[in-house]
């Protein structure tokens, strides 16, 4: 799953969990510890994606230089794909 889609599912699981929170504020105290704490938790493995995400957007331009750098053949070594072209049917 791309970074981006994880972190609006994040955002929209928040969400929901403060919507829960705001509808059962006059519940237990326990209950709502346990709310308060999924609420942190979803902003932690928000905070956690986004910074994972960070961290790939600056290491994938050097991985694929080298990839394009390992890649590159010359095209006079390069196989001919096609059949013989027409002056070596003539000569």
């Amino acid at each position: 799953m791309k970074s981006t889609k994880a972190v609006k599912r994040l955002d929209h699981a928040e969400y929901l969990v403060s919507d829960v929170l705001e509808r059962y504020s006059d519940g237990t105290p326990e209950i709502r510890q346990q709310l308060l704490d999924a609420k942190a938790a979803v902003g932690r493995a928000k905070e956690g994606v986004k910074s994972q995400a960070s961290s790939e957007k600056t290491s994938a331009p050097k991985k694929a230089a080298t990839k394009k750098a390992a890649v590159k053949v010359p095209r006079a070594k390069a196989a001919r794909k096609h059949g013989p072209r027409k002056q070596d049917l003539e000569g």
